[in-house]
């Protein structure tokens, strides 16, 4: 296994790093921009990039590389919904997310605001769907970026500072430690149970705020009726 994680890292890290920062922050500003991010798995490309980074100089690159990406998709998205919100909640991909998920990312946002936008960049089909909710909702701009930059920052900082962490110790580890390819993977195996769990527990926590609201509009609606 040693010779195995050992084998990954290298080829990884064989990749020209200018090349391997620049995938990272194009697969990351695709999964923040429309919609793309419910079929491209940015996140993955970030680990498997982080992994061959060879020095704080590449790991603050990529990091901030994959912050930057993340905003441009972020505002990529949040002007298609300013221009085209409707247009394209109409249209063939539009309906097939849902109508339902579209009144859901509104409802969250109208309950949370700003925290929703934080949030989001780390809640499943949301974080696609809330900049163009936003967009289409009138709120400022640069209210939009003053919230989803901190959340960009900590979202970079736990994939990249975690992932380049491991594979950097892990060839002085290998040396000291027999199994140290079965505790590499190990790490990585939890760090992204960490992050699936706290994905679904803050979804299912923030999803009591979107039925709690959900609930006051129905009950407006019957008392006018």
């Amino acid at each position: 296994m040693n010779d195995i994680v050992l084998w990954v890292i290298e080829a990884v890290q064989a990749v020209d790093p200018v090349l391997r920062t620049v995938l990272a922050g194009l697969a990351i500003m695709l999964e923040t921009s429309i919609l793309i991010g419910l079929v491209v798995p940015g996140d993955t490309v970030v680990l498997v990039a982080a992994i061959g980074v060879d020095g704080w100089v590449e790991g603050i690159a990529l990091g901030v590389t994959v912050v930057i990406g993340a905003l441009i998709g972020e505002s990529i998205g949040f002007w298609l919904g300013t221009w085209a919100g409707p247009h394209i909640r109409a249209s063939w991909l539009g309906r097939r997310i849902g109508e339902e998920q579209w009144r859901r990312s509104e409802r969250y946002l109208r309950r949370r605001g700003g925290v929703a936008i934080f949030l989001s960049r780390f809640l499943p089909v949301l974080h696609s769907l809330v900049p163009l909710t936003v967009g289409m909702s009138g709120y400022a701009y640069r209210r939009f970026i003053a919230w989803t930059l901190p959340a960009c920052v900590l979202w970079a900082a736990l994939y990249v500072g975690v992932a380049a962490t491991a594979a950097g110790s892990y060839p002085e580890l290998s040396e000291r430690v027999h199994y140290a390819g079965y505790v590499f993977v190990g790490v990585i195996v939890v760090l992204l149970l960490v992050l699936l769990v706290g994905k679904k527990l803050l979804a299912r926590r923030e999803e009591r705020h979107m039925l709690r609201i959900s609930d006051t509009d129905e009950g407006g609606q019957q008392s006018g009726q």
